[in-house]
């Protein structure tokens, strides 16, 4: 059975590239999640005004990745320190979310956030917020897979 999780680790193109690389994903799409604005554009999503924060949302089979698995390798595709901001890209759309559409992934990402802060991984105080899913609306097909299209790996992230 295939499994969802959603991240904003910033600008979505590189974080797709991240998770697509795991064994175990079946399937990422990068699109907006978290704000008020219904069927929200990217050019929307950029005015900084619709709430929305560029996810991606990753299809992953439990049986071959685990979900913690995946939240590690969030906290390590990005600074989950800066707030509404990774690197030259700011604004609230490029902020540090996990989206939990249930509660076991609630408990883990909390957990894992608590564990690494006490571990002191971070050299500030995380500004990753864990919030419960609500929509999410698939970017536009210009923006899925927008790296891989261009023969690259990896962007500023």
């Amino acid at each position: 059975m295939i499994e969802k999780a959603t991240f904003g680790a910033g600008c979505f193109w590189g974080v797709e590239e991240i998770f697509r690389e795991i064994d175990g994903v079946t399937d990422a799409a990068v699109g907006y999640e978290g704000g008020h604005t219904e069927d929200p554009t990217y050019n929307e999503v950029c005015t900084d005004l619709t709430g929305h924060a560029e996810v991606v949302e990753v299809e992953y089979d439990p049986a071959k990745v685990t979900y913690d698995r995946l939240v590690d390798v969030f906290w390590n595709a990005h600074d989950p320190t800066q707030l509404n901001r990774q690197g030259p890209d700011v604004g609230t759309q490029y902020r540090s979310v996990i989206f939990f559409p249930t509660p076991e992934q609630e408990q883990i990402a909390r957990a894992s956030k608590t564990r690494l802060e006490a571990e002191g991984k971070f050299r500030r105080p995380s500004a990753t917020a864990i919030e419960p899913a609500t929509t999410f609306t698939r970017a536009e097909q210009y923006h899925q897979q927008y790296l891989a299209k261009r023969g690259l790996r990896h962007c500023h992230v």
